[in-house]
């Protein structure tokens, strides 16, 4: 849960795609700015991580790096006070949807 809004998390499993660019976790329960950053610091400590990207709109975590394991990811985000959904990464929405 995000200390500083006491936003809430919903409980869930977990859903990781692989891409070319990392692997995409997707986070429930993510509101604000400050849950992002949360997110990021939190898989940023994981040993081999290089990169995290969070979308706030979609949910979607980008990872980046070598070494580390879905278990770890997990963790780091169970940690922050959130959880992986079993839901795929949602595409953004366009402005014009």
């Amino acid at each position: 849960m995000c200390t500083a809004c006491a936003c809430a998390t919903a409980d869930s499993t977990s859903a990781q795609v692989k891409t070319s660019g990392g692997s995409v976790y997707q986070v429930g329960g993510m509101t604000c700015g400050h849950c992002v950053s949360s997110i990021s610091a939190e898989i940023g400590t994981v040993s081999g991580v290089r990169d995290v990207q969070v979308d706030l709109a979609t949910g979607a975590v980008t990872v980046s790096g070598t070494g580390f394991s879905d278990e770890e990811i997990r963790a780091a985000v169970d940690r922050a006070g959130y959880t992986l959904t079993d839901a795929p990464p949602k595409e953004p929405q366009s402005a014009d949807a």
